[in-house]
């Protein structure tokens, strides 16, 4: 029984054991048989083959006459604009074109048919860059390769590598403005003086007229066919219809991003890219690198201890734009302080603004389009939101300008233009002052007004930035709108000076242009009240006084409340003057003012103490003196009192309404009586009570008065001495 079970074993092991070899035998059968048969059909794929050609060819093959390369490429095309071409093939395509194998052609060739058919792999973008660093590629091969990547960045199925090169990518994009330069400018006028007005001439001035104003005077019809293609119309037709034969392999995010859009009977442009776009994450929720890394994606961001909770899991969106319109977006990337946001968004704001906004001709469209007038709402609220501007709206400014209407968006273009960080004093004639001015001169009250009331915003910003960033060695104004000025104190303050004294010219001509209208007046003393507090309040060892033809035409305003706000600014000027002064002498600091500035307010403080309550008008050795037969016709008795706080237009109707209070009886009006006895005190006291706070400082600071025998008169004014 034992031996007939032991024998039964072993024959049960034996045949087991062969049943395992024979299984073994048959798997390895199968395996070489299925690699036999992969052989085969890679043998037998053309397009294989022709793939492999290319990741095999050497540097230096001939490309003319080359039947096998014609062959392959031939191949690779018919694959890329049917099927769209499979990530491995985009690598070895993408390669072999960068690497500039077979010379620049070639090149061209690979990048107008490579039409990716599910995704981009980012280390091939990598690659590309790295061969576009070499700067052996011809200009306009690297702008086709540029477009080729923002054509397909949404379908790149990683960010982080390519995040890190944003900073390359961005040089070579802002590259291609090197292609506006004057002796091109000078051709294309040659050309057209010799051809005539052809088409294509004035298309391309028209651009040159839009990035580089200054260098085309010649007139351009307002109205243009476009002579130019969409740089990525073809692409986008092809991935369209790679889509639609793929069934969606593609995902919806991509399909919606790079639509085509249908052709419109209207030939009015219109604003595609000045929609804001919706937030949407960058990376794919199903890809295996979101998932590893555990990402948060930004749409999903609700509250602000959601914001808390995720801050190192957050990702940026596919598109920069999307943050305008989300204010926990906004927070994340002034966190975060990431540079190539920053870069993306700047790009981005500078593709809406110039190539969407700029290039509209002026036919009313843009007047009444709607999303530029959101986009740039979105744009001033962002930029209070972070209490910084970009740097592509202030290069947009700056162009703009020299074709604005003034009237075309003034709210939304003043305020931004207002938020423009500080220009250095050498440039902004011709970036700000030359533009301004003729729009300034040719416009109306309100547009002097609006545009007097951006340059104090600006002012204020320029001095509240100062105050927050001046350092003990300089001034280091380094926003996030990636304009670093490394600005000395003396540049900033040269800067300040010039803006001020601009300011004075316009306002000036402004108030003799419009009669002194007190409107404008208003404005313009709003502005002069930021001018004389620079030291106290933003510490800037700074005074400017305003001109001749600002003063003067307050302190003889018909409105009481111009003369009221002239008298707090000089009572402001004063103790900034002496302020600045003591602390000179005191710490023996490096800053200095000048005698003129004291001077200058000596002479005003001196005219306005005796104009207001010395009676000493028109007077021989005052500031403004009139002949005395000329004061003799205008039959005025004793004109010398005429602008004193009795006689003073602006308060002429407070005077009479004290006389009728202090004297109801009489009849015959006579304003001289208030200056006798206690009567003075009382008008003052009445005058001040009406709201006039600015004169009340004005008269306590600067006007010394005595009592003697109980009786009290008008003091003497004392000069201020500096």
């Amino acid at each position: 029984m034992v031996a007939t079970a032991n024998l039964s074993r072993s024959d049960l092991d034996s045949s087991s054991g062969s049943d395992l070899s024979v299984s073994s035998r048959t798997s390895n059968r199968s395996l070489r048989v299925v690699e036999k048969e992969r052989r085969k059909n890679e043998a037998g794929d053309p397009f294989l083959l022709a793939l492999k050609y290319f990741s095999e060819v050497e540097a230096g093959t001939p490309c003319v006459g080359n039947d096998v390369l014609e062959r392959n490429l031939v191949q690779v095309e018919r694959v890329g604009l049917s099927r769209g071409l499979p990530p491995e093939a985009i690598s070895v395509m993408l390669d072999y074109a960068m690497s500039l194998r077979m010379g620049g052609v070639m090149c061209v060739r690979v990048l107008k048919f490579l039409i990716p058919a599910t995704v981009v792999p980012q280390e091939a973008v990598v690659r590309a860059v790295a061969w576009l660093c070499v700067s052996k590629m011809a200009i306009s091969t690297q702008v086709l390769f540029l477009k080729w990547v923002l054509t397909v960045f949404d379908m790149i199925d990683s960010k982080d590598h390519i995040r890190a090169i944003y900073g390359f990518i961005f040089h070579f994009v802002t590259e291609e403005n090197l292609v506006f330069r004057p002796f091109r400018v000078r051709k294309l006028l040659d050309l057209q003086t010799k051809m005539g007005r052809q088409p294509f001439l004035l298309l391309v001035l028209s651009l040159y007229k839009v990035f580089c104003p200054e260098l085309v005077t010649l007139a351009l019809p307002s109205r243009m066919r476009s002579g130019f293609k969409n740089h990525n119309s073809t692409w986008k037709a092809a991935l369209s219809a790679v889509q639609k034969r793929n069934k969606g392999q593609v995902s919806s995010d991509i399909s919606l991003t790079l639509g085509v859009k249908h052709k419109t009977d209207s030939r009015k442009r219109k604003y595609h890219h000045l929609e804001v776009p919706l937030l949407s994450s960058s990376v794919q929720r199903n890809s295996p690198s979101s998932s590893s890394r555990k990402v948060f994606p930004l749409e999903q961001l609700h509250s602000f201890p959601q914001l808390l909770d995720n801050l190192h899991r957050i990702e940026l969106p596919s598109q920069m734009g999307s943050l305008l319109g989300s204010s926990l977006a906004l927070c994340y990337l002034d966190y975060v302080q990431d540079d190539s946001a920053f870069l993306r968004l700047n790009f981005w704001l500078g593709h809406a603004l110039h190539e969407e906004f700029l290039f509209c001709s002026g036919d009313g469209g843009s007047g009444s389009s709607s999303e530029a007038l959101h986009l740039l709402n979105r744009l001033l609220s962002t930029q209070q939101f972070l209490q910084e501007g970009f740097s592509s709206s202030e290069g947009f400014l700056y162009k703009f300008l020299n074709v604005w209407d003034g009237s075309l968006l003034r709210p939304q273009i003043l305020g931004l233009l207002s938020d423009i960080p500080v220009v250095p004093s050498s440039c902004i004639n011709q970036l700000l002052f030359e533009p301004l001015v003729q729009l300034f001169f040719t416009s109306t009250l309100f547009f002097k007004c609006s545009v007097i009331d951006c340059l104090n915003n600006m002012l204020s910003k320029w001095l509240t930035w100062h105050s927050v960033y001046a350092l003990e060695d300089g001034l280091d104004i380094s926003l996030h709108s990636h304009t670093p000025m490394n600005m000395t104190l003396s540049g900033f303050m040269d800067s300040v000076v010039e803006l001020v004294r601009f300011v004075g010219r316009l306002a000036a001509v402004g108030l003799q242009l419009e009669g002194c209208h007190s409107l404008l007046l208003s404005f313009i003393l709003d502005f002069y009240e930021t001018v004389c507090d620079m030291f106290l309040k933003y510490g800037l060892p700074l005074v400017v006084m305003p001109p001749v033809g600002v003063f003067y035409p307050a302190l003889f305003a018909t409105d009481p409340v111009s003369v009221d706000r002239l008298g707090y600014i000089m009572y402001r000027y004063k103790k900034n003057l002496t302020s600045a002064k003591c602390q000179q002498q005191e710490t023996k600091q490096a800053f200095h003012i000048s005698r003129q500035t004291y001077r200058e307010f000596n002479h005003y403080l001196l005219f306005m103490v005796s104009c207001l309550w010395n009676s000493k008008m028109f007077l021989p050795g005052m500031a403004i003196e009139v002949d005395q037969e000329l004061l003799a016709l205008s039959k005025v008795p004793k004109p010398w009192t005429s602008f004193d706080l009795i006689h003073h237009p602006a308060f002429l109707g407070y005077a009479f309404d004290f006389h009728h209070k202090c004297w109801p009886e009489r009849k015959k009006m006579d304003l001289n009586s208030i200056k006798a006895g206690k009567h003075w005190d009382w008008y003052l006291e009445f005058l001040f009570s009406q709201g006039f706070q600015g004169l009340q400082q004005f008269v306590q600071s600067s006007i010394t008065r005595w009592s003697a025998a109980g009786t009290n008169d008008q003091g003497q004014g004392d000069r201020l001495s500096l």
